[in-house]
């Protein structure tokens, strides 16, 4: 049986290359990978509210101790799936894809298809206060990835297919085809051009359907837009992508500085209880925190402040508008430590969602303390919470273009498009200016794994340094006669090039022939000269574990080598020569612009 399933297979894959396109394939392919990506974000979100509407009715406790308790029984249950049933160390979503794309050529492996399905749901249904659309992300990628390899189809394509993914996930849970294409260019950095256009097109369209079949065509922000720009608030929306900025860079900053806090709790059962109490302490001051937030900003959107902050400690006090101010604005900070903490506790999500939470709230603290100030301003509450979000997630995400499309997808606002174009370009510069690399880049920048605009940097990260290195070169020791280095390595080898190790292979020194060409021929000194008079230090030495390509090539241009040692755990382990790595740079990128 397995036989004739294989032959069956070998006859598709014959009749594929014999009556279909690569094209057209492409394009069916966006099609597939497009609806599976938004069925598994369907099922992300069903799962989720199931399991939410199973701790809002099943525990029958007061809301404050259910504040306390069901973030750690998530968290918990996340941690028995991981370390019986995952047994790795759960990756950020993005993150992850992104390392995939630039270093495994886009292979991901088949847990990651299912992972985000258990970990983010019971995350997010226990209270964690993180998103879906990374882990729905995550799961759509590794869906079409292992699809494509099923389907041999090469790693540019796959590449390609894995964005087309993403941007099927993100246009099922939004409804928002536009933004789910610009999202796949901005973080993924995909060229826009007809080769990639039509199959994200294609694959946004399939997730949208997908999900009008399975959730019908009811959006996730009940709202339509009422009041239109007015150009005397232009200074205010200004102000309000300052705001986003800054809010951006402490979104960020917070993020790592939390995440290295976590780091001193070596017990993974340490950091679970304690991100838990933590998050419970949260909830039980500031109930929004609580889940992903949709509520929340629905309620804000509505002008129901009351409504979206829920039960707190000063509910005698919200007649007090300060007091309100005050408590939005709480939201504005804690959001981003809600968050980490869950993510630092052992929890799966994403940050796109909080990251819009956390900007509703500071757009609607900026229109109350504009419109509460005194000075006979009224400014729309609802327009400067949408665009809050948008600043905000121009500013975390670096990704301008997502956030003014997404807010004015999912609302219907595209009358709102200049203040948000207006915001989302301040906050976007000045968090840009103050950092280079966003939570989804900052560490893969570091390994030189990052993929981005650049073409040149681009090509360097998809490098690979095995590719390069060379491995046929005559090792000498630092005690060998000058006759037993030409009748053992200089007579066998083909190499200009001589690395000296010692008993335990590491790297003392290089000889060349320039080095003993005036010895060689005069067999007197054959005994009296050893290895160590004539040997001398490499010019620079390339470390296999930590440095990038770019890094590589550096080191050749600023040596002026043509050939560099490779040491690998501290050991000599090859030569790269610079003819080869700029060979190989070419290839690439004749491969990478066709």
């Amino acid at each position: 049986m397995p036989h004739q399933i294989k032959s069956l297979f070998t006859q598709f894959f014959r009749w594929r290359y014999k009556h279909i396109s690569n094209k057209t394939f492409i394009h069916i392919m966006s099609v597939a990978v497009g609806f599976l990506a938004g069925l598994a974000a369907v099922t992300l979100k069903n799962t989720t509210y199931f399991i939410e509407s199973i701790v809002d009715e099943g525990i029958e406790f007061s809301s404050t101790q259910l504040y306390f308790i069901s973030p750690i029984i998530g968290l918990t249950l996340v941690y028995l799936y991981v370390k019986y049933v995952h047994k790795k160390k759960l990756e950020h979503a993005i993150s992850s894809i992104l390392l995939s794309l630039s270093k495994k050529k886009g292979i991901l492996s088949i847990k990651s298809i299912y992972t985000p399905l258990i970990t983010a749901p019971l995350t997010v249904g226990f209270g964690g206060s993180v998103g879906l659309l990374g882990p729905a992300v995550a799961s759509g990628s590794a869906l079409s990835s292992n699809f494509s390899r099923f389907l041999h189809i090469n790693a540019k394509t796959r590449s390609l297919l894995i964005a087309c993914a993403s941007a099927g996930a993100i246009a099922s849970i939004f409804q928002s085809p536009i933004a789910a294409i610009i999202f796949a260019v901005e973080v993924f950095s995909l060229d826009l051009t007809m080769l990639s256009l039509l199959p994200l097109l294609f694959a946004s369209i399939s997730g949208v359907l997908t999900s009008y079949f399975f959730l019908g065509d009811e959006s996730l922000f009940n709202f339509t837009i009422t009041e239109k720009f007015e150009i005397q608030d232009t200074l205010f929306y200004i102000l309000l992508g300052v705001g986003t900025a800054i809010a951006s860079v402490y979104f960020t900053k917070m993020y790592f500085g939390i995440l290295q806090f976590f780091k001193r709790f070596k017990s993974p059962k340490y950091k679970l209880l304690v991100g838990g109490l933590a998050i419970g302490a949260m909830l039980y001051v500031v109930p929004p925190l609580y889940g992903e937030g949709f509520g929340f900003i629905n309620d804000l959107l509505d002008g129901n402040h009351i409504k979206a902050l829920g039960a707190t400690p000063f509910d005698a006090y919200t007649e007090n508008i300060w007091v309100v101010i005050a408590l939005l604005f709480g939201i504005t900070i804690f959001k981003a430590v809600a968050m980490t903490t869950t993510f630092a506790a052992g929890g799966a999500g994403g940050i796109f969602i909080p990251t819009m939470v956390m900007g509703s709230a500071l757009g609607n603290v900026v229109a109350k303390v504009i419109n509460n100030i005194g000075f006979g301003f009224s400014v729309s509450e609802s327009n400067f919470t949408l665009i809050g979000m948008a600043g905000l997630i121009a500013g975390v995400l670096h990704a301008p273009l997502t956030a003014i499309f997404l807010i004015a997808e999912i609302t219907g606002g595209y009358e709102l498009f200049v203040p948000l174009m207006i915001t989302s370009a301040i906050s976007f510069l000045m968090t840009k200016n103050a950092m280079d690399h966003t939570i989804y880049t900052k560490e893969l920048a570091k390994a030189g794994a990052l993929i981005t605009h650049n073409k040149d940097q681009t090509v360097l990260t998809l490098m690979q340094i095995d590719d390069v290195i060379e491995k046929d070169f005559k090792t000498v020791t630092q005690n060998m006669t000058l006759g037993d280095m030409l009748h053992k390595s200089v007579a066998k080898s083909a190499r200009n090039i001589f690395p000296v190790v010692d008993k335990n292979d590491f790297l003392v020194g290089i000889v060349v022939l320039d080095d003993i060409r005036e010895f060689m021929f005069d067999t007197t000194l054959y005994d009296k000269i050893i290895v160590e008079s004539f040997m001398h230090k490499a010019p620079e030495h390339i470390f296999y574990e930590t440095d990038s390509m770019q890094t590589v090539m550096q080191k050749f241009q600023d040596s002026s080598a043509w050939n560099l040692p490779v040491i690998k755990e501290g050991k000599y382990y090859g030569f790269v020569s610079k003819s080869k790595l700029l060979t190989a740079y070419r290839r690439k990128l004749i491969n990478f612009t066709k």
